[in-house]
C-alpha cells in the first residue's frame, strides 16, 4: 500500500479521469495481490506493481475503444463550474499578478502538450521524467525492450519540445533570450 499514492497519481496521468484512476489503481492491486505468488522477491515491487497497472490501463484502454463513449452531464456541469469557480478566486496575495498568469499559462500547456502525445510516447516520457523510473525499468513495466525505450523516450521528447517551442514563441518566450544574449 505504501505506492499506492504513486500509482494513483500516475493512472490519473495515464486516465485523465479521477475516476477512472481510481478503478485503474484498485483493479491493480487485486490483480497484484491474485498474483502474488508469482513475484519474485527480492525484485523491484514498484516496478511490478507499475507493469500490472500499466497492463490494465491498456487493456481498459482497448476495451473502451470498443465500445461507445457516455457522458454523464451532472460529471460535466461539476466540472464546468469547478473551473468558473476556479477562475474567479484571485490566489495568493504574495504573488503578482503576472506570475499567477505566466503560472497558470505554463502548467496548463505542458499539461496539454504531455497529453496530446501519442500513448506510446506518453507512458515512457511519464514514467521516465515524472516517476523517475529507469530505461531497463521502464522496459520491464511496458514489456519492450531498453532500445526501444530509449527510441520512444527520444522521439516523445522530441514531440514535447517541438510544441513547447511553439507555445514559447506565441507568448514571445523567446525574442526576449534571442535579444538579450546581443
Amino acid at each position: 500500500m505504501q505506492y499506492a499514492p504513486q500509482l494513483y497519481s500516475a493512472a490519473l496521468r495515464m486516465t485523465r479521469n479521477p475516476a477512472d484512476a481510481e478503478d485503474v489503481v484498485q483493479e491493480t492491486f487485486l490483480k497484484a495481490y491474485r498474483a502474488y505468488h508469482t513475484y519474485q522477491a527480492g525484485t523491484n515491487l514498484k516496478a511490478w506493481l507499475y507493469r500490472i497497472l500499466t497492463n490494465t490501463y491498456i487493456n481498459r484502454y482497448r476495451k473502451q475503444v470498443r465500445s461507445p463513449t457516455e457522458v454523464d452531464f451532472g460529471e460535466v456541469e461539476d466540472l464546468y463550474l469547478y473551473k468558473r469557480l476556479g477562475s474567479t478566486e484571485s490566489g495568493s496575495s504574495s504573488r503578482s499578478a503576472e506570475e499567477e498568469v505566466l503560472e497558470q499559462l505554463v502548467d496548463a500547456d505542458v499539461k496539454a502538450a504531455v497529453e496530446e502525445l501519442p500513448d506510446h510516447f506518453r507512458m515512457p516520457v511519464l514514467l521516465a521524467d515524472v516517476e523517475g523510473f529507469s530505461y531497463k525499468e521502464i522496459a520491464e513495466i511496458l514489456d519492450v525492450p531498453i532500445g526501444t525505450v530509449m527510441s520512444r523516450l527520444h522521439r516523445g521528447r522530441k514531440a514535447l519540445e517541438k510544441t513547447l517551442w511553439a507555445f514559447a514563441e506565441q507568448h514571445g518566450l523567446t525574442e526576449e533570450r534571442v535579444t538579450g544574449d546581443e
